[in-house]
């Protein structure tokens, strides 16, 4: 079951493109002439930086097909959109750029999967990946607790510590290296929009597992979970934290 509803995720298009652009911002597009995005979603972003950058060849791969279906009304020369999952994907050539913003979290296994994605860098390329870790916030951690009473199957957070990701580029040879964690605040007017928040993101996990009706029951019993840690249905202002790396692949082997 494809949960992802791209109306739901958009309703905060703002806040979570923001990242995007942060995450673009460490990129040296200069001479760029192959990008790949991962998890690129709706395409919005990824159009918007293959038009900005001037780059000759964009691909966009996603999982979920509802939302590659928005991308129809992103057409552009050299820009190509994929369904793939990340972990199935086998890429006829190396690529200039690879970037993946808020994709990469639903993936297992960093220490595999990683390092067979460096493996499409291209001699001089570079990489620059976002992701979440606001897994410690009750935004995200009511919401496994929950699952667990219901005998769901909990999402486990799969993002290693940020000091393992700068000495897995280190020992596989990339320069350039740069890790850090920045926290983002987003003033909601009501607690309750943390809740729609979640509900275009982290609750799909849950969704896809059981029926509607059910599905209703577990949001509701949820969101008096979640206004009870926060305070209430008042104005809220919610922190949320985002890990970036970004290295480069050397011209010749170290």
């Amino acid at each position: 079951m494809d949960a992802w509803n791209p109306g739901q995720y958009d309703k905060f298009k703002t806040e979570r493109s923001q990242p995007f652009w942060d995450l673009a911002a460490k990129v040296d597009f200069s001479g760029v002439a192959t990008l790949l995005d991962i998890g690129c979603g709706t395409g919005e972003t990824t159009a918007a930086l293959h038009a900005a950058r001037r780059i000759p060849r964009t691909l966009g791969i996603d999982s979920s097909a509802k939302m590659l279906l928005e991308t129809a009304a992103f057409k552009a020369p050299g820009l190509v959109f994929e369904q793939a999952r990340v972990e199935d994907f086998r890429p006829e050539s190396k690529f200039d750029v690879i970037l993946s913003n808020a994709a990469l979290q639903w993936t297992d296994d960093h220490e595999t999967l990683f390092p067979k994605i460096l493996n499409w860098l291209a001699p001089g390329a570079q990489i620059a990946i976002q992701m979440p870790v606001n897994f410690d916030h009750p935004s995200h951690f009511l919401a496994g607790e929950l699952a667990g009473e219901w005998g769901l199957r909990v999402r486990r957070a799969p993002v290693l510590p940020s000091e393992d990701y700068g000495r897995m580029f280190y020992r596989l040879g990339l320069t350039g290296i740069d890790v850090s964690i920045k926290v983002y605040l987003h003033p909601l007017a009501s607690a309750v929009q943390v809740v729609e928040w979640t509900k275009g993101t982290l609750l799909t996990y849950y969704q896809k597992q059981i029926a509607e009706e059910e599905f209703k029951k577990f949001t509701a019993e949820y969101t008096r979970r979640l206004l009870a840690a926060l305070g209430g249905e008042g104005a809220y202002l919610y922190p949320f934290k985002r890990l970036f790396l970004y290295a480069i692949n050397p011209k010749t082997p170290g």
